[in-house]
């Protein structure tokens, strides 16, 4: 048996809203939009994970999502550009990300984190 994708729902009034959020900001496509369930998605390759966790790290709470970038200083530049409310950092982290904590339009805590070289 093989675990071939992992997919985290997030719950909404408004699907339509993630589009500025997670398309915009974060360059996702749309892949699926059935009005009620849209799904994003990126062009990338990834393992599915899952983490579960007693805290987010250096005393945070825990975020719904993860999401690794290539570039976390660009994404945060464009979440101050949009308005986005910045919880956490940015910060590096002794574990060898750079990150920080970003409110998306439901209120769910994402971390957006590129590991440092």
């Amino acid at each position: 048996m093989t675990v071939r994708r992992i997919v985290a729902n997030l719950s909404t009034p408004d699907p339509a809203l993630a589009r500025e959020f997670y398309g915009r900001l974060l360059g996702l496509d749309v892949v699926m939009d059935h009005g009620w369930l849209m799904t994003f998605a990126s062009g990338g390759s990834q393992t599915p994970q899952v983490s579960v966790a007693s805290e987010g790290g250096s005393g945070t709470p825990v975020p719904a999502l993860s999401i690794e970038v290539d570039d976390v200083d660009d994404v945060l530049a464009r979440a101050r550009a949009h308005g986005a409310e910045i919880v956490y950092g940015p910060c590096d982290e002794a574990w060898g990300v750079r990150r920080f904590y970003v409110r998306d339009p439901f209120g769910n805590l994402v971390n957006i984190l590129t590991h440092r070289s």
